[in-house]
């Protein structure tokens, strides 16, 4: 077994090194944004999940990219997928390219009602993600580790929890893909969790709504993670007013620990609803991402 993982992050260290050439390739030739920062929004939070109209809106609201998701799972046996046919892998890249808008991420939401723990075919559902990803062209994924999988409340999931996330971090590995986690610990309980984790394939989804709803200093939290462990953001507090009005969340403190970190990548709008006017989708959603573009796109 150990052979095994040791032969896994080789794969993955070459894979890194390919991956981080082309990146810059990418970025050289873009220059009108900085591309260090780039701002995509939830298919499902704009009432889009797994719609061909996604990509159309998140344009209308100003979104550089889109975190698409798996589709709901409920009680199913496996995520309502559309994206398993090829004719919607087709017709999602050509409006991807038609809007001029990228697939950010690959997301698993359906976890936030289920429990990663308790689905026996917790490696279908992963390995069916990866597929995904690799035929769009994704590098990220985002897991939220559900139901009961709070390692604050049930300190004694944490072995079997453990064992899980190894084996899709290996499958992740094996694809030259990461999957995000999200969790409800503070930054070093998540860096610890990390470590036993041993992945190259399991990194922090961080989740700036987690932080600030558990009165912890946001900026610590990211700076203890580091850049390395943060794969990806959800740059958004929970619902009640829109970015430019929430005083609790310093977004130019943000962006300065970010380049200090020299951490980049995909900064993606969540929530953050005015809880007044709660579905106007255009109005939300335009607001928070204009607000982070004059943040982090100077």
């Amino acid at each position: 077994m150990k052979n095994n993982r040791k032969w896994i992050l080789c794969i993955w260290l070459l894979y890194m090194v390919i991956s981080a050439s082309a990146t810059s390739s990418v970025r050289m030739q873009v220059g009108d944004i900085d591309q260090r920062y780039r701002i995509a929004v939830c298919d499902w939070m704009i009432l889009k999940r797994q719609k061909i109209g996604a990509f159309q809106l998140a344009k209308e609201l100003g979104s550089d990219g889109l975190e698409l998701d798996m589709g709901s799972l409920g009680k199913r046996d496996s995520f309502d997928n559309k994206l398993r046919e090829e004719y919607f892998q087709k017709l999602f890249k050509a409006k991807a390219r038609e809007f001029d808008i990228q697939i950010s991420s690959i997301a698993m939401s359906g976890f936030y009602g289920q429990s990663f723990l308790l689905r026996s075919d917790y490696k279908a559902l992963v390995q069916d993600c990866l597929n995904t990803m690799k035929v769009m062209n994704v590098p990220i994924a985002f897991l939220p580790l559900g139901t009961g999988c709070d390692l604050q409340k049930n300190p004694e999931i944490r072995p079997e929890l453990v064992q899980r996330l190894k084996v899709v971090g290996d499958m992740a590995v094996e694809m030259g893909k990461v999957i995000g986690i999200e969790t409800s610990l503070n930054a070093r309980e998540e860096v610890r969790l990390l470590n036993e984790i041993d992945s190259p394939g399991i990194k922090i989804y961080f989740k700036f709504q987690n932080s600030l709803e558990n009165g912890r200093d946001l900026c610590k939290e990211l700076r203890i993670l580091g850049k390395e462990r943060i794969c990806q953001i959800h740059c958004t507090d929970t619902d009640g007013v829109t970015l430019p009005y929430n005083d609790r969340l310093d977004m130019q403190k943000v962006r300065k620990v970010l380049d200090k970190m020299g951490w980049s990548g995909w900064l993606v709008v969540e929530r953050s609803r005015n809880k007044e006017d709660i579905r106007n989708v255009k109005k939300n959603f335009s607001e928070n991402i204009e607000y982070l573009k004059k943040i982090f796109q100077k």
